[in-house]
């Protein structure tokens, strides 16, 4: 049996994010779709492409580690996920259906923003300087998502849904 080092469990880690990376790239143009607003729509396509090179980056560090791009399936998204379909079903064209699909996708961010805080602080302790470089890049992103999802709420959706 492998050891259950910190190397163990960052590639542990970083399979779930891969996985979690790839099942947000498929939600994200069905979320953008049913988004009523033009600017909550924007974000999310725009965050859809951006999805597509978090995961290049993460596939690059497996790159570095020598180990295949492989994900594990993580509950965790998977929860999330379920939790914005379960929105868009309930909330199909109510005045709240943007509010809720605006929750769901800050669920999804502060998810990531822990998972790649970590990773990184974790590839600092490794000794990996190139990671650590790929996931800040990663972390800054979705921080900036994060940011841009408040201020799409606080400007107009939360005041419509209301």
């Amino acid at each position: 049996m492998a050891e259950k080092d910190l190397n163990a469990l960052f590639l542990d880690t970083l399979k779930d994010i891969y996985y979690a990376e790839k099942q947000i790239y498929k939600s994200l143009p069905k979320m953008a779709k049913a988004a009523a607003s033009d600017k909550l729509r924007a974000a999310f396509e725009k965050h859809h492409d951006e999805t597509e090179g978090q995961i290049e980056r993460l596939e690059k560090i497996f790159e570095l580690l020598g180990k295949p791009a492989r994900g594990k399936k993580c509950d965790a998204i998977e929860g999330i996920l379920d939790e914005g379909k379960e929105i868009m079903e309930e909330y199909a064209d109510a005045p709240a259906l943007d509010a809720g699909l605006l929750a769901a996708a800050q669920a999804v961010e502060h998810y990531e923003i822990s998972r790649y805080g970590t990773l990184k602080a974790w590839a600092d302790k490794l000794k990996m300087p190139d990671a650590v470089k790929l996931l800040d890049q990663t972390l800054n992103e979705e921080k900036k998502t994060d940011e841009t999802l408040t201020s799409i709420a606080v400007s107009a959706v939360n005041a419509e849904a209301a």
